[in-house]
């Protein structure tokens, strides 16, 4: 059976295309600070709103939300940490990190799972551990995996979720980010891939100059990535599509290496070999 977790054409293909993605409006903070949009009376409920907003653009594409996920986007705690995290991120200079990033890469999770042929459960755990694993930003970038992880089980316990369910969701958070994680599960496998295949130009941060950094550069340059799964053939592929006058796929692994080589840990965890391919061409 072939699968595509990331994204597709078919009406009924349960994949997110980033694509798409680049309609999304910023978020209701915008380009002003949160110090700003305090003292004019912006508080979590707007990013509540906004949370449901791209999470309803998202569950167009995919069918209905797993029920926790759909507390979790109105949860005013977690909806505001998500949306102070992406203009805190951005104010760092980082690509964008909001509620876009944290729908698809829940959505591409939970499809990875579904495609191999997990059981349902799981794949509602990874979908909610994607949604939540760049949440702990709002604290501060380092160690970021470890912060979202406190920020998922505060929700998750208020939630009512069980503790062992809640100890799964933990680990992939925590193990997502390639300077510290460690692939020891289907769960955060899942959520390893997802995030690193959310690699598009509409991550691109507008009014940015992309030629001035690499990172925006070699994102600028992806105008379609998809994770596509093959449960027959055992593989788990990243297919991309690269605008070679913006940048080189040299640049993409100046940058990616350490990403890609987790990937494969990643793959091989759920029993499948990583690859990837740009314009059609395999690399590895």
């Amino acid at each position: 059976m072939e699968g595509t977790a990331g994204r597709g054409d078919a009406a009924d293909d349960p994949g997110v295309r980033a694509e798409d993605a680049s309609a999304i409006a910023p978020g209701a903070l915008g380009d002003e600070q949160a110090e700003q949009a305090l003292l004019r009376g912006v508080d979590a409920r707007a990013a509540v709103a906004e949370a449901q907003r791209v999470g309803a653009l998202t569950g167009r594409a995919t069918g209905s939300e797993p029920d926790v996920l759909a507390q979790l986007q109105q949860d005013e705690v977690v909806s505001a940490f998500i949306q102070l995290s992406d203009q805190f991120i951005g104010a760092m200079g980082f690509t964008e990190h909001g509620f876009r990033h944290a729908n698809l890469v829940g959505r591409i999770a939970h499809n990875v799972l579904q495609h191999l042929g997990a059981e349902q459960e799981l794949c509602d755990l990874a979908a909610i551990a994607g949604y939540l694993h760049d949440v702990g930003n709002v604290v501060a970038r380092t160690n970021h995996g470890l912060s979202s992880a406190w920020v998922a089980y505060d929700a998750l316990r208020r939630l009512e979720v069980d503790p062992y369910r809640i100890g799964l969701v933990l680990s992939a958070v925590g193990n997502h980010e390639e300077q510290h994680g460690t692939v020891i599960g289907p769960v955060g496998a899942a959520v390893i891939l997802a995030d690193k295949a959310d690699v598009h130009r509409s991550r691109v941060r507008r009014g940015v100059d992309p030629s001035l950094d690499i990172h925006d550069r070699v994102n600028d340059a992806v105008t379609h990535s998809f994770l596509r799964v093959d449960a027959e053939r055992a593989t788990i592929t990243l297919e991309l599509e690269l605008d070679t006058d913006r940048s080189t796929v040299i640049e993409y692994f100046e940058i990616f290496l350490d990403r890609m080589v987790m990937c494969r840990r990643a793959a091989r965890t759920l029993g499948c070999e990583f690859r990837i391919t740009a314009n059609d061409v395999p690399l590895g």
